[in-house]
């Protein structure tokens, strides 16, 4: 089964979306297309990263993740194809990839498949569908390029530790409003070291306790635990965190742990 999911800032207002999906069919009309989203804010790549690093290993290895971020023609950027953990991704050599894995891929090729200078405003219905759609019937990566060993870095600002406190900042909010920071579990848990702690965002706001899930406080109280993302989230049950806390996207959170 040939499955291709789409991760665009296309939205869903414009005829783009369609054209796109359009595209795909033609060449594979048995193809089975998922939409991670189209919702991505324009040209945002590390929040296209974050969606797609928590989605793409739900799907089966093969799929194949066709990336429409920043992807307009330009002369100092390529376009490539990738395999990461059986799964293969196509996309603009944008920065996104070395957000999105955190080892480096098994194989990557430049993409050589010729453009059709009718699409050239437009790479994603042409040079990025032929390859994705190649790929899921199939083909080699070394079908549809030339095999490089260097992909464009991005670095994201990652949490900062000083002793006993963590000081990290909002990367994602939600369609509920929840707040996902950059300190993940697997962070947390190494600098606590089963010690009480505090989380301090905004002026006065706390939280001492992690919750296993959003309904463990009563309707309307904030409350913070690791979701699915892995991520430490600020959240309150049956309400909207980020409006009603006004916390926003690169607000400063802070962790200080305790005896």
């Amino acid at each position: 089964m040939a499955i291709i999911t789409l991760t665009t800032d296309l939205g869903s207002k414009d005829f783009y979306q369609a054209a796109l999906k359009g595209s795909i069919l033609s060449i594979l009309p048995t193809a089975t297309i998922v939409d991670v989203t189209h919702e991505v804010p324009s040209f945002n790549i590390s929040h296209a990263a974050f969606v797609l690093k928590n989605v793409y290993p739900y799907f089966p290895k093969g799929t194949v993740h066709l990336i429409g971020i920043d992807s307009v023609f330009s002369q100092h950027t390529k376009y490539i194809a990738l395999k990461y953990k059986d799964h293969f991704f196509v996309g603009a050599d944008n920065g996104i990839f070395s957000l999105l894995f955190d080892e480096k891929p098994e194989e990557i090729v430049e993409l050589n498949i010729m453009q059709d200078l009718k699409y050239l405003h437009f790479p994603l219905v042409d040079i990025f569908v032929k390859a994705a759609t190649q790929l899921a019937k199939g083909a080699k990566l070394q079908d549809i390029g030339v095999t490089t060993d260097n992909i464009e870095e991005r670095m994201l600002l990652n949490p900062v530790i000083e002793r006993d406190i963590i000081r990290g900042s909002v990367i994602y909010i939600d369609t509920f409003s929840n707040v996902i920071t950059n300190i993940t579990k697997e962070l947390f848990t190494k600098i606590q070291q089963n010690r009480d702690f505090t989380l301090y965002f905004r002026k006065n706001e706390t939280i001492n306790q992690l919750s296993w899930h959003y309904n463990e406080v009563p309707e309307g109280e904030k409350l913070c635990l690791f979701g699915i993302s892995n991520h430490l989230e600020i959240a309150i049950n049956k309400g909207k965190a980020s409006g009603l806390l006004g916390l926003h996207l690169n607000d400063i959170v802070r962790v200080e742990f305790h005896s």
